[in-house]
C-alpha cells in the first residue's frame, strides 16, 4: 500500500513547496564562485557531495545504475543530462556518481537558494538559477555556455517540479531543448524508474542512462528543438514503463 498520497490538478502543478517558495535573487548575483576563499568553499562542498553521493547511491538507496558507460562516449566535449525529477534530495546528489564532482552542474529554480543551509552554503557552489527577468536569463545562458565549453556537464529536470517517486513523464516543453540545440551539444537521458522489493515497502531505484542524443544542425532552431525533444521524451517515456510499484500515489482533483 502506498505511504502518500498527492492531489494535483495539472501535471505542472507545484506540489513540494517550501516557506521560501517566492524567494528571487538579486540581479547582482554571481553564478560562480568569484573570491580565492568562495573557490575553495567550492571545492569542499563538490568532493564533500561526490562522497555523500557514493554514500547514498550504494549504501542508503542501494541505486542501481544501467549505461553509465555511454557517458565515456562523449567524454572529450560538454554535454547535457535530461532526467525525470522524482527525489528531492536524490535528484542533488545522484548526477555526483554519474559525473566527475569537479565537472557537475545543474538548474535549479530560484526558489531553492531561499531554503536555509542548502540555498546559502552548497547550491552556489554547482547550481545554475533559473532567470526570473531578461537580465538573470542572460546570466544563465552566459553560465550554460561557458561550462559546456569547458567540457563539463549541465543536468536539466525539464518537468521543473519534483513529485515524489512519480513513475511516469510529466509532460515538459520543448524549449527546455534549446540549449544543447544552441550549443551544437550531445544530450543524455538518466530516467529513474521504481520496482517493488520481496521485502519492505520502499521501492528498487533503478536509473537508465540513454544517448548521446544530438540535435540536427540541418534544421533550423525551433524544428532542432522539436526533433530532440521527441527523442528525449520517446527514451524516458520507454524506461518509464518499466516502473511497476507506486510507493506514492497521485490522484487528479476535477
Amino acid at each position: 500500500m502506498a505511504e502518500r498520497k498527492f492531489y494535483y490538478h495539472h501535471l505542472t502543478d507545484d506540489l513540494v513547496v517550501s516557506r521560501q517558495q517566492d524567494y528571487q535573487l538579486p540581479d547582482n548575483y554571481s553564478i560562480f564562485p568569484t573570491t580565492s576563499a568562495s573557490k575553495a568553499w567550492a571545492k569542499i562542498i563538490r568532493l564533500s557531495g561526490g562522497l555523500i553521493s557514493l554514500v547514498y547511491v550504494r549504501a542508503i538507496a542501494r541505486i542501481q545504475i544501467v549505461g553509465k558507460e555511454k557517458l565515456q562516449l562523449v567524454s572529450d566535449q560538454g554535454y547535457f543530462i535530461y532526467g525525470n525529477h522524482t527525489q528531492p534530495f536524490g535528484d542533488i546528489v545522484l548526477p555526483l556518481s554519474l559525473v566527475p564532482w569537479q565537472n557537475y552542474y545543474a538548474i535549479g529554480a530560484p526558489a531553492n537558494w531561499g531554503i536555509p543551509i542548502l540555498g546559502k552554503l552548497v547550491l552556489p557552489y554547482f547550481a545554475l538559477p533559473v532567470g526570473q527577468n531578461l537580465k538573470q536569463s542572460g546570466k544563465l545562458i552566459s553560465a550554460v555556455t561557458q561550462v559546456i565549453q569547458a567540457k563539463k556537464t549541465v543536468v536539466i529536470y525539464p518537468e521543473a517540479h519534483v513529485w515524489p517517486y512519480y513513475t511516469k513523464i510529466r509532460p515538459f516543453t520543448k524549449t527546455s531543448m534549446h540549449f544543447p540545440v544552441a550549443l551544437h551539444a550531445p544530450s543524455f537521458t538518466m530516467t529513474t524508474t521504481y520496482s517493488r522489493l520481496h521485502l519492505g515497502k520502499r521501492p528498487r531505484i533503478t536509473v537508465y542512462i540513454d544517448g548521446p542524443f544530438y540535435p540536427d544542425r540541418h534544421l533550423d532552431k525551433k524544428q532542432a528543438q522539436v526533433q530532440l525533444h521527441t527523442q528525449i521524451s520517446a527514451a524516458m517515456q520507454r524506461r518509464a514503463h518499466l516502473s511497476n510499484y507506486q510507493y506514492y500515489t497521485y490522484q487528479r482533483l476535477v
